[in-house]
């Protein structure tokens, strides 16, 4: 895959504060598995945007669940692909993606960034600019 420079210099990123939506906005939030919404952008997915206590994964009112506390990276990627189809398949949703797994979970940047590496070339998908600095400076693949 090239990545298309032009398409990176007129990429949005997730604002570091979210507290409104529009009508076809999610918000994409670190949780886990359990569905426990008590902290950081879990608490405010529950607060303010329709998150499910007792459901960890997936879409839920205005938020998604990626779930992050259940063990290592590898453990995240299945469910950061997911997402990513889930996307595909809703175009009409932009995703708002924070930076999951950052915070009470423990990870970097760099562990988590390179999962979303697919979806910078989604139009309906925002990033926190950390990760497509991440991303960006990882090297480039060719089909």
């Amino acid at each position: 895959m090239i990545y298309n420079e032009r398409k990176y210099s007129e990429m949005k990123y997730t604002p570091d504060n979210i507290d409104h939506l529009e009508q076809d906005d999610i918000f994409v939030f670190g949780s886990n598995l359990a569905g426990h919404h008590v902290g950081g952008a879990a608490l405010t997915a529950y607060r303010k945007f329709g998150a499910v206590m007792g459901q960890g994964v997936g879409l839920q009112g205005q938020s998604y669940a990626i779930p992050t506390m259940q063990g290592g990276i590898e453990t995240i990627k299945p469910y950061v692909d997911e997402f990513i189809e889930v996307a595909r398949e809703c175009d009409q949703n932009t995703f708002y993606v924070t930076r999951i797994g950052c915070g009470i979970a423990g990870f970097k940047d760099e562990e988590i960034a390179p999962l979303f590496a697919e979806a910078l070339n989604l139009y309906n998908v925002r990033l926190p600019e950390s990760f497509v600095k991440i991303i960006r400076s990882l090297p480039r693949k060719e089909c």
